[in-house]
């Protein structure tokens, strides 16, 4: 239990509170599931496995799930319906992409040569740009120098956006306006970051899917600049992914997926939707760990993401 004396007791009341509507309607339908059941049998598994897709945890996943419960059904012959919140509590967090688990709640990075470099990705509308100035503000707290790059030129929107979270929270932002080449801005920024000393760079991105093809090299072209400062930069590439889309959410994984090599995810707006076991899917499907999590509008209510505490409070 050492990990609840990491998390502190105020981010797990907003983490709580953040996923009130996910859990409230995940346990009701599973309560349905198993009404009047003392077993758990053929027909409460396929009970299980329509509440699981409902709750967008997606189809793959949920096919994964109800095959290791089976598993231990058959292995156990005899298990209650009572102890079937535990075991899918168990498979779910087994299920979580662990590869870089965050055994703290702190917002941390890696030790690398010269500034840590995110590139940040994701559709229009998502909340990448008020993520972006979250977490900017978070490693601030942790007392790490940030730069910002509006690399997102194709809006003026974006790049003024991205201002206004650069002044509130008092993190220079490098820019060249609307319609300029978003590798320039890329480079620019890096540079800038190196020749300062700053320990972070954070990168925005255009969020077009409308073509594929165009994205692809845009985010390849981006990279591939910064590697002229960085030899490896970006450190990560994250996607920012809306929570509250459910199944739009699993689209949007895979055009970027296919579009570059995604290697972390930040799910927002977790608190407004009874979505959330979209995360479970689209971590298990792709196989790219969640790293943050927003579960509130304001500044300090992006999470770093610990799975065990996201089982918790999803199954209350």
């Amino acid at each position: 239990m050492a990990w609840l004396n990491i998390f502190s007791k105020d981010k797990k009341e907003k983490l709580d509170k953040g996923l009130e509507k996910s859990k409230e309607g995940f346990l009701a339908k599973m309560s349905r599931a198993v009404a009047g059941k003392d077993t758990v049998d053929e027909e409460v598994l396929d009970d299980l496995e329509e509440v699981l897709v409902t709750s967008d945890v997606g189809v793959e996943t949920t096919l994964k799930v109800i095959k290791r419960i089976e598993e231990r059904v058959a292995r156990d012959k005899y298990v209650g319906t009572s102890e079937l919140k535990r075991i899918l509590r168990e498979e779910i967090a087994a299920l979580l992409d662990d590869k870089e688990e965050n055994k703290s709640s702190k917002f941390t990075i890696p030790k690398v040569d010269g500034p840590y470099v995110i590139m940040v990705v994701g559709v229009n509308g998502v909340g990448k740009t008020t993520t972006i100035g979250k977490l900017a503000n978070q490693f601030k707290l942790q007392g790490l120098k940030v730069v910002i790059g509006a690399a997102d030129t194709f809006r003026a929107a974006a790049v003024d956006q991205i201002k206004i979270w650069g002044e509130r929270t008092g993190v220079p932002v490098i820019s060249q306006g609307m319609g300029a080449d978003p590798a320039s801005v890329a480079f620019d920024t890096v540079e800038s970051a190196r020749a300062s000393g700053a320990d972070v760079v954070i990168i925005d991105t255009a969020g077009r899917l409308h073509n594929k093809i165009n994205l692809m090299n845009e985010l390849s072209k981006i990279k591939n600049v910064m590697k002229k400062v960085l030899p490896n930069a970006p450190h990560d590439v994250m996607l920012v992914i809306d929570g509250s889309t459910g199944q739009n959410a699993f689209e949007q994984a895979k055009a970027f997926t296919e579009a570059t090599e995604v290697s972390s995810l930040a799910v927002t707006k977790l608190d407004g939707t009874a979505k959330g076991g979209v995360v479970i899917g689209v971590s298990d499907q792709f196989s790219i760990p969640v790293r943050y999590i927003g579960v509130g509008e304001g500044i300090e209510d992006l999470q770093v993401f610990n799975k065990k505490e996201f089982v918790d409070s999803l199954f209350g």
